[in-house]
């Protein structure tokens, strides 16, 4: 007899693929994927931001002190409240109100699974029918990725590396309409390594109470900054329009596998709960899961015991590794810097100067092939022919991973014609 022949129903949702295909992990993976492992050669991975992995950028005694006690105290072991537990969230509220002309409450606090679930909290529960986000360009893909899935429009607007990467307000808000809900600002800049002024984030407030939007202020890589501009929060025009700020203790601490996060409602006016927004993210983290509770618990001791030297001696190092990498790009013709990197490097790729060399994807799969370093390209954060390359790794790995980026497109360099 005959099987019968069954009409199965189910079919993936295109657009988890879709996401998927733009996001930073997607790229690097494509790009590891042409690499020739070599025993006698190993991989110098300066495309994706996680120190970590390095002795040198081992995290601070007390942050690991601070995750045995909250463990061996057994006081964290059951299930923690959606919106995190309060002394978590009160550490934090306390953390960043530092930086700010008013005080943040722990109501205003969402303790979140690392800086990702707040970038999705943050689009979801904006993602109204018919909405639509301004995004950078450059910038984090994974905004584009969440508002694809959430069926959010997108609309980009231009930084301008001649003006030090710079917002162009005046592109915001010709692309702003009565449908938008909100603009990214990514500060310390990902992948662009700026770093803003007072004035100019000021300016950017100013410009989203002009067309009545929210301002999503991306600042994990917060305080990471060794240049000329000192680092300031976006909430602290909260007062002139509300600010979502995201961030987490992935990048300052070094322990991104850590997961732990936050979205916090920088808006001491209250538009953001007069509008049901605050609601929405709670709800939203009713259907979600929770950052590990023993971490939750071992914020207050991370945040308060942690030293500046430990802060320091990590900026510092970041200073210097960022220094080499400025002066060894110099060296090499097809690569150009706009400015000396303040929180990351982001270089222009010149490809009429290299053979064999169509675009700048091209340039990192062949460089990962034959010489086993991983840059990121450009284009997988929204500009072609650019190249993110990360230096916080151990010096002598940088030196030789600069080395070999020299060998290469020197290998590659177009022949002079006389």
């Amino acid at each position: 007899m005959a099987a019968e022949e069954v009409k199965w129903r189910f079919k993936p949702n295109k657009a988890v693929n879709t996401a998927s295909d733009i996001t930073i992990r997607g790229v690097l993976n494509a790009i590891m994927s042409a690499l020739e492992p070599s025993d006698a050669r190993p991989v110098i991975p300066l495309g994706h931001g996680d120190p970590s992995a390095f002795p040198c950028f081992r995290t601070s005694s007390a942050a690991e002190d601070a995750i045995a006690d909250a463990v061996r105290s057994a006081k964290f072991n059951s299930y923690s409240p959606t919106v995190g537990i309060l002394s978590a969230r009160q550490a934090i509220a306390e953390y960043l109100s530092r930086d700010l002309p008013y005080k943040l409450l722990p109501d205003d606090v969402f303790v979140t699974i690392g800086c990702s679930q707040a970038i999705e909290i943050a689009v979801t529960v904006l993602a109204r029918p018919g909405a639509n986000i301004l995004l950078p360009k450059p910038g984090f893909p994974y905004y584009e990725a969440r508002a694809a899935f959430d069926n959010l429009e997108m609309r980009h607007f231009e930084l301008l590396p001649e003006r030090g990467w710079e917002v162009d307000l005046d592109k915001v808000e010709s692309l702003a309409d009565e449908n938008t809900v909100a603009i990214v600002i990514i500060n310390p800049g990902n992948p662009c390594g700026n770093v803003y002024t007072y004035e100019h984030l000021k300016k950017i407030a100013e410009t989203a109470r002009r067309l009545g939007i929210a301002v999503i202020a991306d600042e994990v890589y917060a305080h990471l900054t060794f240049g000329s501009n000192p680092f300031v929060p976006m909430a602290t025009f909260g007062s002139i329009a509300p600010v979502l700020t995201l961030g987490s203790i992935s990048k300052r601490w070094i322990v991104p596998g850590w997961r732990l996060g936050w979205l916090v409602a920088s808006d001491p006016n209250g538009y953001l709960r007069k509008t049901k927004i605050i609601e929405s993210i709670t709800g939203f983290l009713n259907i979600s899961s929770d950052p590990a509770t023993f971490i939750q618990g071992a914020i207050p001791q991370i945040l308060e015991k942690t030293t500046e030297d430990f802060f320091d001696k990590i900026v510092n190092m970041l200073r210097e590794s960022a220094d080499i990498c400025f002066e060894n790009i110099k060296e090499i013709n097809c690569i150009t810097c706009p400015q000396k990197p303040e929180g990351s490097m982001f270089v222009k790729l010149n490809t009429s100067l290299l053979e064999d060399i169509d675009n700048d994807l091209d340039f990192c799969l062949k460089l990962a092939k034959e010489e086993s370093v991983v840059v990121l390209p450009g284009s997988a954060v929204g500009i072609t022919n650019w190249l993110r390359v990360t230096f916080a790794i151990d010096p002598s790995s940088l030196a030789d991973g600069l080395k070999r980026m020299k060998t290469f497109c020197k290998r590659h360099a177009k022949k002079q014609k006389y």
